[in-house]
């Protein structure tokens, strides 16, 4: 039986380090245990991870007592000479791109400082690409001879799970819009401290039916702060329907469902761009400071995208995206795509003396947890156009007052409710002991300032009721092929502001059959509108 230890500093330690578990899998010759490396702040978090995964963590001081046939760790600092079997080294991150001028020395890289490489015998150190062997040649430590290159675990996990992209936006709830995912990594530099109000800036700007909003933060800022109080720090944006992808696997997903990125100097871009199937715009915010390496894939990354200034401005930023940017800089950060595990596993068994069992391969991403917030009053920008109107929906609060405030019924306050010129809702679970007509009629006679009163089903069919008209209506949005043949779906809560702008700009309608265009964006949707049966008006809600 072969003892191999898992040693983790931090929680973003570990999360490498389980990316590269699989390597073993399928062998009963190999025992795997795990151990918390002390002197870290952002290491709260880390044995939660292994507890919930059941794995085996054995106490620092007995880990220091013991022996082992591999060490294996994703950065060089700590007291790992105290670990008794050979080291092996992988990157915590991709390029190798920020340096941490508080700890070791100013001018190295994170990963590659020699303050640290020269405290642990080392008797494999991985990267991810031929030039992260020459930038350790260069750090004088000797460590080069030793260093192998085998690409990249975690991208590798991205790579496998491209086919899982639209099941992944089904979990997070992007339907037919278009996901921006902010990135921030950790420190002073960090998006999220230069620009902690760029969230809300950008849930203000972009219509909440045209783009979906994730935010993914380095987990030495969940360390620090935990995620209730990243949420409550952000509550506008996440008020707003803003996504916070978690720091283990679902950050990694997040960015495989995601069409467009805005980065700081994080290394999480470079997933992005090297794992995406097709070229997807990014655009960087801020420069890194002195945090950055100059000529590293990130630097060069930020070099050649767009820079975003003002929220009001990230359409232009992402339009004006040159493709190819931002993959030329992830080539120049990894290496062998796809067979990271493959090359690993045969350094790793070399070490152990052992034939490697069975063949692996990287373990697909997980579908983000389903459970999202979604918006339930909306200032909504809407006016009449030749064939039809416009509609743009942004969460109240954020944006200017527009024609009208919708709101969901029974998800909102009163306060907003008794403001609301539309009120919808949408049928209960349980069901409630309302027919459509019924309900629609109540929310006209119980809010006064309420004009349009709507029930909207899943599938796109509502009824509605407009003051002054005594009939209720039957209203329909309907689904659009696009010219590559994908399906494409908006909120049915959006048909019942469209039918109240077209019928206050139409009040001659006679309440017969129509059927108008809804611009949402630059999507057309059809909607039907015409008298409700009874069977319509009467079913349960």
């Amino acid at each position: 039986m072969r003892r191999v230890l898992f040693a983790a500093r931090s929680a973003v330690a570990l999360h490498r380090l389980l990316d590269v578990v699989p390597v073993f899998a399928g062998d009963a010759r190999i025992a795997r245990c795990f151990t918390l490396v002390p002197g870290s702040d952002f290491g709260v978090d880390a044995l939660a991870v292994v507890d919930a995964l059941g794995g085996r963590v054995v106490p620092w001081e007995e880990a220091c007592a013991g022996a082992y046939d591999l060490v294996v760790s994703a950065s060089p600092k700590g007291e790992l000479a105290l670990l008794s079997g050979p080291h092996v080294l992988l990157p915590h991150g991709a390029g190798f791109s920020k340096t941490i001028r508080a700890e070791g020395s100013a001018d190295s890289a994170s990963g590659l400082d020699p303050v640290y490489l020269r405290r642990a015998p080392i008797a494999l150190h991985a990267m991810a690409h031929p030039d992260q062997v020459a930038r350790l040649r260069a750090a004088g430590t000797g460590a080069a001879s030793r260093a192998r290159v085998v690409g990249d675990p975690t991208l590798d996990r991205l790579l496998a799970s491209r086919p899982l992209r639209d099941r992944y936006r089904a979990a997070l709830g992007t339907g037919s819009r278009r996901l921006l995912v902010l990135t921030s990594t950790w420190g002073p530099e960090s998006l999220l401290h230069r620009r902690p109000d760029l969230p809300a800036e950008l849930a203000a700007e972009l219509p909440y039916d045209e783009y979906q909003l994730a935010l993914v933060v380095h987990p030495n800022e969940h360390s620090r702060l935990g995620a209730y109080d990243l949420a409550e720090r952000l509550a506008p944006a996440f008020d707003a329907g803003l996504v916070l992808a978690a720091p283990r696997e679902e950050w990694a997903a997040v960015l495989v469902a995601a069409d467009a990125l805005v980065t700081d100097h994080g290394s999480t871009a470079l997933y992005f761009a090297g794992s995406a199937a097709d070229d997807r715009p990014v655009v960087g915010v801020g420069s890194g400071g002195p945090e950055l390496i100059p000529g590293s894939p990130m630097d060069e990354l930020l070099r050649s995208v767009p820079v975003l200034g003002r929220g009001q401005e990230i359409r232009r930023a992402l339009d004006a995206y040159r493709p190819g940017a931002a993959r030329h800089a992830a080539e120049a950060a990894f290496a062998f795509p796809g067979r990271a595990l493959e090359r690993l596993r045969a350094e790793l068994y070399g070490l152990l003396g052992l034939t490697p069992a069975a063949a692996t391969s990287p373990r697909l991403l997980p579908s983000p947890a389903p459970a999202r917030r979604m918006p339930a009053a909306f200032d909504v920008h809407a006016g009449l156009i030749p064939d039809g109107v416009r509609v743009a929906r942004h969460p109240v609060g954020l944006a200017p007052a527009g024609h009208h405030l919708a709101v969901e019924y029974g998800a909102a306050g009163e306060q907003v409710t008794l403001s609301a010129g539309v009120l919808y809702r949408r049928p209960l679970p349980s069901g409630a002991g309302w027919t459509s007509g019924g309900w629609t009629r109540h929310a006209l006679d119980s809010y006064p300032g309420c004009r349009t009163a709507g029930v909207v089903q899943p599938c796109g069919d509502g009824v509605l009721r407009f003051r002054g008209r005594e009939l209720p209506y039957a209203v329909r949005i309907e689904a659009r092929v696009e010219a590559d043949g994908r399906v494409s779906a908006v909120d049915p809560a959006v048909a019942v502001s469209a039918a109240h702008v077209w019928v206050a700009g139409h009040r001659d309608w006679d309440g017969g059959r129509v059927v108008f265009n809804c611009l949402v964006g630059e999507r057309e949707f059809r909607v039907r509108l015409r008298e409700a049966t009874e069977g319509e008006a009467g079913a349960a809600v």
